[in-house]
């Protein structure tokens, strides 16, 4: 079977490759199977290294890699380079850096005559299927501390981002030098990746992507009493108290709601404001909105690109277009944007008012350049309708006052609380998410985790 990568810049193949068959997957499978008794005798040291050497040719290579990135998934060209220049480079070096303190054996108290430790080894083969909205972020978030703690990696990238697997071959395997079998790519059906989650030699399997696509791979998963790391769906909120530098937030909410036009995990997808500064943030709001330039993402001056395919961009404006139906007013919508074409990617950004939790704008994940703005009159108003939804990844609160910021996020079901700031992974902190947002760890020194499996040394001398 033949997968064709669609651009959404113009509708042009990008590329084309073959999905596996019955054989390759099982050449996968034995070869990652077969690496691991060398990968796991090799040092930390050594890993680090040829995790450095991967990460440092994504860095070299990264005028090829940033075009590739926006024909692909339509990020415009201006931003594409920092997926790595920035947040990979820096996720996956912290990972390094503290990954001999968080793979050491783990010391016990001791008692005379006896030698007692814990020790983490690896789980044994890690499946990694990756999304497209960040396919470089989000893969390395998982392929770093899995190959750190010694596991071996099949990665199954996203269908409209599958360049980016094969980019991390010639990283680890052509120019680093991993040992064959260590790391390899695979383009898969659907079917065939339900085959690898129930073969016994897979023994952990990370997703990030829809809640049914988790479901669908925990079903996959299903009696082999395997770890199944899930990022899934969000609806992350943004509260503004009165006390926020409103200009500021104004700035942050806006490109927090709109980069990556939209389609970001942790990206704003619903603001509540404090009755006080309420019209002055959403003039402010609207105002900054309008300087968005939508295009052609090759060009230097768009500022947003098309979403990842029309169907991804009818889905919002049908949300939209029901949120107006009940009542909702839409301050900008696409037709200030010339570039905006309905039946296409290419939708604008939207900023709704006199919205309200009856509409699926303000509790359902959109992912796409839409944002509803709500007024409330206190804290405990903002925090029912924060909670108010299904998923949990992250939150932010605007606010001159750090003690209420805490306190209002003990109060949120959520995987992180942000005070003055958004849509940011800081790699020392851990992410995770609740409710239908999923049960993965990533980053941190608590992202080894999914990767080992301790084992106790009771020694008698």
């Amino acid at each position: 079977m033949i997968h064709r990568i669609i651009s959404p810049i113009d509708g042009s193949v990008v590329a084309e490759r073959e999905l596996a068959d019955d054989a390759r997957v099982e050449s996968v499978l034995s070869a990652a199977t077969a690496a691991r008794v060398e990968w796991r005798a090799t040092s930390l040291d050594e890993r680090i290294r040829l995790c450095e050497a991967m990460v440092q040719w994504l860095i070299d290579h990264v005028d090829e890699i940033a075009p590739e990135i926006s024909w692909q998934m339509g990020r415009p060209v201006r931003y594409t380079p920092n997926e790595i220049l920035r947040g990979a480079q820096e996720r996956a070096r912290h990972m390094m850096s503290i990954a001999g303190e968080n793979l050491a054996d783990i010391v016990v108290p001791q008692v005379d005559g006896f030698t007692k430790f814990i020790r983490l080894e690896p789980v044994g083969t890690v499946l990694i299927v990756a999304p497209w909205n960040y396919p470089y972020l989000t893969a390395i978030n998982s392929l770093v501390p899995a190959l750190l703690a010694g596991n071996t990696v099949i990665m199954k990238h996203a269908s409209q981002t599958l360049l980016c697997a094969e980019r991390f071959s010639q990283a680890s395997c052509d120019a680093a030098g991993f040992p064959v079998g260590v790391f390899q790519n695979i383009h898969a059906s659907h079917a065939h990746v339900e085959r690898m989650i129930g073969d016994a030699r897979i023994n952990f399997v990370v997703f990030t992507g829809s809640v049914n696509g988790g479901a669908a791979m925990e079903r996959a998963a299903a009696g082999r009493f395997i770890g199944v790391g899930t990022e899934l769906g969000g609806k992350d909120p943004s509260y503004v108290r009165a006390d926020a530098d409103i200009t500021y937030a104004i700035g942050e909410n806006v490109d927090g709601a709109f980069f990556n036009s939209g389609q970001s995990c942790c990206g704003i997808e619903r603001i509540y404001v404090h009755d006080s500064v309420y019209d002055q943030f959403v003039e402010g709001f609207v105002e900054l909105t309008k300087q968005y330039v939508l295009g052609n993402p090759m060009d230097a001056a768009t500022t947003i690109g098309p979403m990842v395919n029309a169907a991804a961009a009818e889905f919002v404006r049908g949300q939209v277009a029901a949120a107006i139906a009940a009542g909702a007013r839409a301050l900008v919508d696409e037709s200030h944007f010339a570039a905006a074409a309905p039946g296409t990617a290419y939708m604008g950004p939207t900023v709704l008012v006199d919205v309200n939790h009856s509409m699926d704008i303000m509790r359902e994940e959109s992912f796409g350049p839409v944002i509803g703005i709500m007024r409330v009159r206190d804290d405990a108003e903002a925090i029912r309708l924060m909670n108010d939804s299904p998923y949990g990844l992250t939150c932010s609160v605007w606010t001159s006052d750090i003690a209420a910021a805490e306190n209002i996020g003990n109060q949120l079901e959520t995987g992180t609380v942000f005070m003055n700031r958004c849509d940011y992974v800081d790699p020392a902190l851990v992410w995770t998410g609740v409710k239908d947002t999923g049960s993965g760890i990533a980053l941190s020194s608590l992202g080894f985790s999914p990767y080992v499996r301790p084992k106790s040394f009771h020694l008698k001398h």
